[in-house]
């Protein structure tokens, strides 16, 4: 099945669960109806439910799930939907506050039934969720807690949201709203589930093996991971896996990192290339050597295949770790078709891999331009910041006959996406990957 049929049937599924509760809702047989604004109010409210309970599935890595969009274009329509999804959810009590304003006694959490008291938990649940995704950095909140946090918070405001609404249970008295509601709390309860008991007793079953540490460049560490009594698995070069190093799968832990190695690796060997950004990151260096690890993978659609007559990959900073894993393998397969590398760095001592980089020009038809941001005295490249002027320099047009990969900090991503969009590329011949996953 192609990639658009698939993006088509995730798009169909997902809108019929949003929308199947307020189908029910309109068709079932319950009570009279209510004025306009409160069955308003209960249709967004139930929208948004739907919409909170199936982040779940979103964020679960599953591949039938990930693989026709890749894992950051999920993360980013995860936090998008979860505004909207917010926003709906927040409606539901203002509406009925403005049109009904009697119901502001609700409020009192001290004399308003158990069901209200629900409905406040759990957008307050929802405020805090927002807040503390929006702000994290602000916060301090680092990744860990963070993450631990979400995910409480998460389940809160899904599981007060349901008990809010079995405890008013108009539109439950309707067998079909019954069944439906049923349905999706079984969905919901099997997919947490799976991710927090199913795969972490099969990532437990298949760990890997600490067998280098390797300073590199650029404040950055490079794990030799090799598996242990399995054959590891096969990946594409630009992919990227989730890697748990100091606990066990069972916690929520894991960090997610491209490989860096060639996906014509034997034995199932990965590398993986960190770069020293605090939190996790920076205890990357102190990993001894033997260390027991869990990595989930492979994740993500950042990767060749498409026809064109020059591969243009344009890295910033450590956005150059997927790129490696591109070249490396290009290399290996013996591919001579052009390769342009663009590298923004923010001097010449911070260029990861750049030995390495010279080597494998002898073994690709590879064209290596550094655009360094702080250059020494003495250097005649490029300065600044990529844009259309050096990809004019640089490049041969027609400019859309080439495919485009970008990966990098994220004002470096807009801009490179900006400047090929006034060369007239197409969005179908560059492909972005985006690290922020929050």
């Amino acid at each position: 099945m192609s990639f658009s049929v698939r993006r088509t049937a995730w798009v169909v599924g997902y809108l019929l669960f949003i929308l199947a509760p307020i189908f029910v809702m309109l068709t079932g047989t319950a009570e009279p109806a209510r004025d306009f604004w409160t069955e308003l109010s209960v249709a967004f409210g139930y929208a948004g439910l739907s919409m909170m309970g199936l982040q779940f599935g979103v964020t679960s890595r599953f591949r039938w799930v990930t693989e026709p969009w890749g894992e950051d274009v999920i993360y980013h329509f995860h936090r998008q939907i979860s505004l909207i999804a917010v926003t709906l959810v927040l409606l539901h009590p203002a509406i009925l506050f403005v049109t009904r304003p009697d119901l502001l006694s609700l409020l009192n959490v001290v004399d308003a039934p158990w069901r209200a008291r629900f409905a406040l938990l759990s957008v307050l649940a929802l405020l805090v969720l927002v807040v503390t995704a929006l702000w994290r950095v602000r916060l301090r909140l680092s990744y860990e807690v963070w993450h631990r946090l979400h995910i409480a918070l998460a389940v809160t405001a899904v599981s007060a949201g349901v008990l809010h609404m079995i405890g008013w249970g108009f539109y439950l008295t309707d067998a079909w709203s019954r069944a439906l509601w049923i349905g999706l709390i079984a969905l919901w309860v099997a997919v947490l589930l799976y991710v927090r008991i199913v795969k972490p007793l099969f990532l437990i079953r298949r760990p890997y093996q600490v067998s280098e540490v390797r300073p590199e460049r650029g404040e950055t560490t490079t794990l030799v991971l090799d598996p242990v009594g399995h054959d590891g698995f096969r990946f594409q070069p630009g992919q990227f896996g989730w890697i748990t190093v100091w606990r066990s799968p069972f916690t929520i832990s894991a960090q997610p990192f491209s490989f860096s190695s060639s996906a014509e690796a034997t034995g199932g060997r990965v590398e993986m290339s960190i770069r020293n950004l605090g939190d996790f990151t920076s205890s990357v260096p102190g990993i001894p050597v033997g260390k027991r690890v869990y990595l989930d993978g492979p994740y993500g659609a950042f990767t060749m295949g498409n026809p064109a007559d020059m591969h243009v990959l344009v890295a910033g900073g450590i956005g150059i770790t997927p790129m490696m894993s591109m070249l490396r393998t290009l290399a290996d397969r013996g591919d001579r078709r052009p390769v342009m590398l663009l590298y923004g760095a923010k001097d010449w001592q911070s260029i990861t891999f750049r030995e390495e980089l010279e080597e494998l020009t002898g073994r690709l038809d590879l064209t290596t331009v550094y655009v360094l941001e702080d250059p020494p005295a003495n250097w005649q490249g490029e300065r600044g910041f990529i844009n259309a002027e050096i990809f004019q320099r640089h490049l041969t047009p027609p400019y859309a006959e080439h495919e485009y990969f970008i990966c990098g900090p994220e004002p470096m991503m807009d801009a490179v996406e900006s400047a090929l969009a006034e060369l007239k590329v197409p969005k179908s011949k560059y492909h972005s990957e985006r690290y922020s996953f929050l």
